[in-house]
């Protein structure tokens, strides 16, 4: 074990933050299946209106990103965390009460759900902003990495369980326990007793300037765009989700209608995909280590690039290995990927632009997501679904190339942020 290791589990506030992380995702895996149930089931919604909840869950996420960065950059990340922890469990505490009442309807579904994912954006951003106060810049990988194992276990652990959960407690009573989780999330933050450093100041006067908020949300974009690695990032990333989007908003579809895959079927392939998510997890710093963070980010981000070529190419009878070779290669490499990248903009970020950089991506990463789906949806009634899934299989190939064509690829360890006053390796 590494003396970076050892260090990063005895630091007790690290453990709170992965507590309290551990503690909400698994609570939120039960929402995720039971707040679409309970609009199916105790509803009975129209499908227009069961399809409108996740657009609505979704708005949050492309609305308030970047203006969520600017509040992050100009207040304490831990007290907005929070906040956010908070406002969910009251938000979601609303559910169970209006259908204790029969009063619950799905236009509270619909306020949940923004109300829900407002707080969501918040919280994501300063989390990603948080994370350098608590542990050495050397220790990012290692840190997020630990992270990312609970949010894989959750992602492949969580739906069973909450489906155990709500099949035993109908789902409007299961939401509590999300509920809950979000208390104890917030209890578990509030108990790190680092401080967090304060806010710094812009200029060198001893006074801080208040530019606006359009101002700031354009310094983060300047940032963002103008910094050489961070632009192929982003644009590595908004590539690849785009065209990933493309291909999987018609995948079911394409699957059940032209491969005749059942339910159970489709499922199986997908479970034993989702494992490559929990071995990056876990592997992911010992091989960074092994190979370099540039190479690691390069050698993923072709991984992910070719991975949905498996599901066009296969025939009938292999199309259930391809999907789950094609998801294993995904979730692998993606998870792999967003670590490292992460924790190199972490690592290079100065504090104060943290939440707007943060925020900048993320807004990148979720605005080519909707785009796609809509152009894979077009696509699959214009020219066929099989055809659909064949571009983006094939225009996810270029994913790769910003990242592979930039500096990125040299990295060596995480480097010393450039406002230290040390070059990048």
């Amino acid at each position: 074990m590494t003396s970076s290791t050892r260090g990063l589990l005895g630091n007790a506030d690290f453990l709170r933050l992965w507590t309290a992380e551990t503690v909400s995702v698994f609570g939120t895996q039960v929402t995720l299946l039971a707040l679409p149930l309970v609009a199916a089931t105790t509803l009975s919604v129209s499908a227009f209106e069961f399809g409108l909840l996740s657009t609505v869950e979704l708005l949050p996420f492309i609305m308030l990103s970047l203006p969520a960065g600017v509040w992050v950059d100009r207040l304490r990340r831990r007290p907005i965390m929070i906040v956010a922890d908070l406002g969910r469990a009251v938000a979601l505490a609303s559910i169970p009460v209006a259908f204790a009442f029969d009063s619950l309807t799905i236009w509270q579904l619909y306020v949940v759900g923004f109300v829900n994912g407002c707080f969501t954006v918040f919280f994501d951003v300063a989390y990603q902003s948080y994370l350098p106060s608590i542990v050495e810049r050397d220790q990012l990988v290692e840190g997020n990495a630990k992270l990312e194992i609970t949010r894989s276990a959750a992602q492949i652990l969580g739906p069973g369980l909450a489906g155990l959960l709500i099949g035993v407690l109908r789902a409007p009573i299961a939401i509590v326990l999300d509920a809950i989780s979000f208390v104890w999330s917030a209890l578990f933050l509030g108990l790190i007793q680092r401080p967090e450093p304060p806010v710094r100041l812009d200029d060198e006067s001893g006074v801080r300037p208040e530019p606006s908020m359009r101002q700031e949300i354009a310094a983060g974009l300047r940032y963002v765009t103008g910094h050489p690695w961070l632009r192929s990032l982003a644009a590595t990333t908004a590539i690849a989700n785009f065209f990933g989007s493309l291909g999987t908003s018609i995948l079911i579809l394409y699957l059940v209608r032209e491969r005749h895959l059942g339910a159970e079927t489709i499922g199986l392939a997908f479970s034993i995909g989702s494992v490559g998510v929990l071995l990056a997890a876990i592997t992911t710093s010992r091989l960074t280590r092994m190979v370099g963070v540039g190479r690691m980010l390069t050698l993923t981000s072709i991984g992910f690039s070719v991975a949905a070529l498996p599901v066009p190419i296969a025939s009938e009878a292999l199309i259930v290995p391809a999907v789950a070779a094609s998801g294993f290669l995904f979730g692998y490499s993606g998870v792999a990927w967003g670590i490292n990248q992460l924790s190199l903009r972490q690592a290079i970020t100065p504090p104060p632009m943290q939440g707007r950089m943060n925020a900048t991506m993320r807004f990148i990463s979720w605005g080519t997501t909707p785009i796609g789906a809509i152009v894979g949806g077009a696509l699959g009634t214009a020219i066929g679904l099989h055809a659909a899934i064949w571009v983006g299989a094939l225009g996810g190939l270029f994913a790769f190339v910003p990242v592979a064509l930039s500096s990125v690829r040299s990295i060596t360890t995480i480097p010393v942020r450039e406002d230290d006053g040390t070059a990048p390796e």
